[in-house]
């Protein structure tokens, strides 16, 4: 419609906002209309425990092969040009999972992989109807990890060589804001990830390395402690890595992969909970830094993988690790 009509620009806003303001519109559609934007992805202050799927994978995935900041790759509030649209008009993958929950993800990555103007604008709280991050996200987690695993393939060429990110440009003026409590079931969620290590181990080997395997089936084996319960970031990033390059090399079982992988997310968002239960935001996000900066200090471990080389070994946790830890300690200590 924007296209028949000839718009310069266009909003798109996700359906169940209840924080939505007049001068969302002005945000997302000003950079592109005044200051030669062509992408505007939102910014804003979200619950630490809201947008589990962005933070443990597709913001520090697409972080590390593209080689931009977007704070919010999937957030479903957009402001888009007229080229743009154009461009994502004539592609022919509308009737793929990307035009369900993978859309945003798709839009994003086009727009930074085209080297489309990409910038965010700060909208203040995303307040919508949030769901218990270990509540079933299955369908969402699949299509959403799918379209970043499909799209590494069509820009395999590109993502190789960004070596580095950088920060996109922010618009607005940021400001703290209250945010809904959201309840989770630690429980269940643990009790999730040790069903499916004792159902899909199968699955789960023909996309993970047998040290990788290994570390996974040990962790499940552990007494569910909530206390004690921890999944390593560097565990976490090689999962991703090698299922994604599983997700090419093993086009045949790309379904039944997707779908093994939610017990595995489900364990690392309540890793990912029982740490950061007693810190503030400031802290939360420099803890979400410090897991971005190990998937970009591993990313050669991912182009090895990509390429085929059944011989590479794993890496061992990155150097920035326990310096970053320790700028999230005193932040929190600031805050």
């Amino acid at each position: 419609m924007a296209n028949e009509l000839g718009a310069k620009a266009c909003a798109v806003v996700d359906s169940d906002l209840r924080s939505i303001t007049p001068e969302w519109i002005d945000l997302l559609i000003r950079p592109v209309l005044h200051a030669g934007y062509d992408f505007v992805a939102p910014y804003y202050h979200r619950h630490k425990y809201d947008g589990t799927i962005t933070n443990s994978i597709v913001y520090p995935m697409t972080r590390a092969l593209y080689g931009r900041n977007v704070r919010q790759p999937i957030g479903g509030d957009f402001g888009i040009s007229s080229a743009l649209v154009t461009r994502y008009l004539s592609r022919d993958d509308w009737e793929t999972d990307v035009a369900r929950y993978g859309i945003d993800i798709w839009m994003t990555t086009i727009a930074l992989a085209e080297n489309f103007r990409v910038c965010q604008s700060f909208l203040g709280a995303k307040l919508h109807d949030a769901k218990d991050p270990g509540a079933d996200l299955s369908a969402m987690l699949h299509q959403v990890v799918g379209s970043v695993f499909t799209l590494m393939r069509e820009y395999d060429q590109l993502w190789p060589h960004v070596r580095e990110s950088e920060s996109a440009d922010v618009f607005g003026f940021r400001y703290d804001v209250g945010l809904d409590p959201i309840d989770v079931k630690l429980d269940r969620m643990l009790r999730t990830f040790r069903q499916g290590a004792d159902d899909l181990r199968e699955i789960w080997a023909l996309a993970l390395r047998p040290e990788t395997l290994q570390e996974v089936m040990v962790l499940a084996r552990q007494p569910m402690d909530e206390g004690s319960f921890h999944l390593k970031d560097d565990l976490w990033v090689r999962l991703l890595y090698e299922f994604a390059a599983a997700h090419r090399f093993k086009p045949l079982e790309r379904g039944h992969l997707l779908r093994s992988l939610t017990p595995l997310y489900i364990a690392r968002v309540a890793s990912f909970v029982i740490e950061t239960r007693d810190l503030g935001a400031a802290a939360v996000e420099d803890r979400i830094e410090q897991l971005c900066r190990c998937f970009e200090e591993m990313k050669p471990y991912l182009i090895a993988l990509w390429a085929g080389d059944g011989a590479v070994a794993p890496p061992g946790p990155p150097r920035q690790t326990a310096e970053v830890a320790g700028q999230g300690q005193r932040s929190q200590m600031e805050a």
